[in-house]
């Protein structure tokens, strides 16, 4: 699925290399990088660059939203959106403004401090984990403590893995590493696989599985998700900037969730990978993750201190981190947020 995506990003990567090296310089006319939906370059706008944390997809569809619609437009934005992958270094970037802004989850973000990168999270879309485990519904299992006697394909490293191994009974299951495809899953019935719910669970059910994904944040390891990221300097000179890019993302989100549509069409365009179908399954899985807690659409984005705080806790637990390493209150701000 994500074959195709990975020879734009190298396409992409290589434009980037030779026009800009990943600044926030504005983009010449026939760059190949995804753009401002303006036709015409605006000499007073302001320049700015978004990292993502993967390719395009619906994870990020409010963002491209808010390209799309012109809200990045309307506040001032010249914008570029620079696709990601696997081995992506979005903190580093913007801890080091080579970008103004990134997309990383919020365990990613929280170990980049630890490791001393001054990043700051300003807005996360997606309130509950996508993250989950992949099952054949067959099986029986309608939690995760219910896994049992199978082969369990994850990243072994990741701290969530460490966390469900803490937290999870998962009598008699084997632990390999993740293939990254749904291959292995659709020819044995006692596979499960990691996955994140608006993705693997449809391309396997395509293939003719029949999939259900177990959701990590139902044991309780739930850290936000896409959320959108700027480096402590220019948190610190360019607050204004900031507010308005935040706002403008808000509307986007609230875009996206509400009507899709023209948003998806472009992303399509950015990554050939991404079919009209998996696109709107994906915005269908995303809207409740959104809204998950909230009142309505207008606090999409919200962050608290509690959920900084357990997520630095589990973190500890799980010995990704040392305790008093991270300060989960320096993490994130809520000051560019409604109230």
């Amino acid at each position: 699925m994500r074959r195709l995506a990975q020879v734009l990003v190298a396409v992409w990567s290589v434009c980037l290399l030779v026009g800009c090296a990943g600044s926030d310089a504005p983009l010449s006319k026939d760059s190949a990088a995804p753009a401002s939906s303006d036709a015409t370059a605006r000499p007073d706008a302001i320049h700015v660059a978004l990292a993502l944390n993967w390719f395009p997809e619906a994870e990020h569809g409010g963002y491209f939203a808010a390209l799309v619609h012109g809200y990045y437009r309307d506040a001032g934005f010249e914008v570029k959106i620079l696709p990601g992958a696997a081995s992506s270094s979005v903190l580093q970037r913007v801890a080091r403004n080579q970008v103004t802004f990134g997309v990383e989850n919020a365990d990613r973000i929280l170990l980049g401090r630890a490791q001393q990168a001054d990043v700051i999270a300003l807005f996360a879309p997606i309130q509950k984990s996508p993250r989950g485990i992949m099952v054949h519904t067959d099986s029986g299992f309608t939690k995760i403590a219910d896994i049992s006697n199978v082969t369990l394909a994850v990243n072994s490293g990741a701290s969530w893995v460490q966390y469900l191994k803490a937290h999870a009974p998962l009598s008699n299951v084997r632990f390999v590493p993740y293939p990254g495809s749904v291959a292995q899953f659709l020819i044995d019935r006692n596979y499960a696989q990691q996955a994140y719910v608006f993705s693997e669970p449809y391309i396997a059910r395509e293939k003719g599985a029949d999939a259900k994904c177990l959701l990590v944040a139902d044991i309780g390891y739930n850290p936000y998700t896409s959320v959108l990221l700027t480096s402590g300097q220019t948190l610190s000179a360019r607050s204004e900037v900031v507010a308005k890019f935040v706002a403008a993302s808000l509307k986007g989100w609230q875009t996206y969730l509400d009507r899709p549509e023209e948003t998806n069409r472009y992303l399509r365009e950015v990554n050939p990978e991404m079919t009209s179908a998996i696109l709107e399954y994906g915005v269908q899985s995303l809207r409740p993750l959104c809204l998950d807690g909230l009142p309505d659409a207008s606090a999409i984005g919200r962050m608290t201190l509690e959920r900084w705080q357990t997520l630095a806790t589990q973190l500890v637990e799980a010995g990704a981190v040392k305790a008093d390493v991270v300060d989960p209150r320096a993490a994130f701000t809520t000051k560019f947020l409604p109230p």
